[in-house]
């Protein structure tokens, strides 16, 4: 059952085939055997057997992706963390996770060996540039063509949730779980012998690493390898590419290019946007402009994809479309009763994807299930008649004013609709007499002229009164997590006095 195996029997017999394509050349399919088995040479010879933690805080690069495939091979627990995080904040996780091996930038290498040089791990270093103690040891090494034996429930990779509501929990992922999310969206999304992948995605996020990489690496497909999203570098290999992944700031920032056009899509055949809410508006300019609709899907870290619209049939925009093949959903009142069908409630979720829990926190990993093993995913959500399924909002997102209940993304829609508006965000924010009042802060669209009294005038018709915005704020962006979640705790926190009482009050 170890992933790499399932890769592994998918690979091209011709082991030249380029696998990725990078600023620095190419790596072949036969060298991912061959130096992926070097790395686990390396790691084996630092101490790390099957089930071990190997956590890496290093620069999206090709030898990374390798290190997670050397890591499969030995059957170690890979830990990816995010690269803007501080040595403060790797210092909790490499507390909680006990890795045996530790990877950073060389840069860092100094400031980690003093900050961990108590714990019981070595430190090796991996640069963009492909330099780095792991990339030296590797050279000398004798490449390792084994893959370790696992079971269906061994651990894969512990992924780390952001800890915006409290202490960041790690989500175990087996082997299962990855494999089995994988083999289900490579069928479900079609992939076809050929397909060439644009990637520009971080790889220490379940995005850009499982889903994007992992239906590559099945279809034995070339990965157009980009180290971050630059709008001229994307144009100008996006006729290269049969498929493109991304967060919806991709395609939006796409738009604003007046170079990109339907020309340079000629040989896309699938757009794929997840991560964040994709803006009906966006979907529409881009099928304006290029003649494709945007196929717009919906996951998590702790069960990887759970929905998407279909390949083949309509894409609705607003919509992450049906449950995958495998997957059950329900919807859920606060106590757990399902909902009927068009009534929103808490998506839950059951399947082969789903985590087996969050790592040493077994008080955390009860209160995320239910009894019956349905995951309760923490999002607000619509099943329709069909099965198709709309997201509204995060539970912490809503917004409880005077006792009635407010959905951020029904009067974010709203806003976004009104002429000026680039995007909106809404909020609940403490208030004296209604607990909370429902806040907007808008990016308005470059020299639009609107303000608050516009755009309080345009929603009165359209909303119900307690839903309108109390207050509004302009804003020039909104503060956005690496794969482009908007973090209304940040807001939040920004605003929470805008409804203090005066002191003398």
């Amino acid at each position: 059952m170890n992933l790499y195996s399932l890769f592994q029997s998918r690979f091209p017999a011709d082991g030249a085939k380029v696998f990725l394509q990078h600023a620095r050349g190419t790596t072949s399919f036969g060298e991912v055997e061959e130096i992926s088995g070097r790395y686990a040479a390396v790691l084996k010879a630092s101490g790390v057997a099957k089930g071990d933690r190997v956590l890496v805080q290093t620069p999206k690069s090709p030898e990374a992706v390798l290190l997670y495939l050397a890591c499969l091979r030995v059957g170690a627990v890979f830990v990816p963390l995010n690269t803007a995080y501080t040595i403060s904040e790797v210092a909790y996780f490499v507390a909680d996770a006990e890795p045996r091996v530790i990877v950073t930038a060389p840069e860092a290498e100094a400031s980690f060996a003093t900050r961990f040089k108590s714990q019981t791990c070595e430190i090796l270093t991996l640069g963009a540039r492909g330099d780095g103690s792991l990339i030296a040891r590797a050279k000398e090494a004798k490449s390792d063509a084994s893959v370790a034996p696992c079971e269906r429930d061994d651990l894969a990779a512990i992924v780390y949730t952001s800890g915006t509501t409290g202490r960041s929990k790690g989500a175990m992922l087996t082997h299962a779980n990855l494999a089995s999310n994988a083999l289900v969206l490579h069928e479900y999304w079609a992939w076809e012998p050929g397909d060439v992948l644009l990637h520009a995605l971080p790889i220490f996020h379940v995005h850009g690493l499982f889903v994007a990489l992992h239906c590559a690496l099945l279809n034995g497909s070339s990965v157009i390898f980009h180290d971050r999203f630059d709008t001229a570098q994307i144009i100008r290999d996006l006729p290269g590419a049969s498929v493109m992944m991304g967060v919806p700031t991709f395609y939006t920032r796409l738009l604003e290019e007046p170079r990109f056009e339907r020309r340079t899509c000629r040989n896309v055949r699938l757009f794929i946007s997840g991560s964040a809410p994709l803006l009906p508006e966006t979907f529409a300019a881009f099928e304006a402009r290029t003649g494709h609709r945007i196929l717009e899907r919906y996951g998590m870290t702790e069960a990887g994809m759970i929905a998407s619209n279909p390949y083949r049939g309509e894409r609705v925009a607003g919509s992450v479309g049906f449950a995958l093949p495998g997957v059950s959903v329900r919807v859920v009142d606060a106590q757990g009763a399902e909902r009927p069908r068009g009534e929103v409630g808490m998506l839950e979720v059951a399947g082969p994807n789903v985590f087996a829990g969050y790592w040493r926190m077994p008080e955390k990993t009860a209160e995320a299930f239910r009894p019956d093993g349905y995951l309760i995913t923490g999002d607000m959500a619509v099943i329709a008649e069909d099965g198709r399924i709309s997201i509204v909002g995060r539970a912490k997102d809503l917004v409880i004013s005077g006792g009635l209940n407010v959905y951020p993304k029904e009067v974010e829609d709203c806003i976004n609709a009104i002429p000026g508006v680039l995007e909106s965000a809404v909020i609940g924010l403490p208030h004296p007499d209604y607990g909370e009042a429902v806040t907007a802060v808008i990016v308005p669209q470059h020299d639009a002229p609107i303000d608050a009294t516009m755009i309080q005038s345009r929603l009165a018709g359209k909303l119900a009164k307690f839903k309108q915005p109390k207050k509004i704020f302009f804003v020039s962006e909104l503060p956005r997590n690496a794969m482009g979640k908007v973090q209304k705790n940040v807001l939040r926190k920004k605003y929470a006095d805008a409804y203090a009482r005066p002191h003398n009050a």
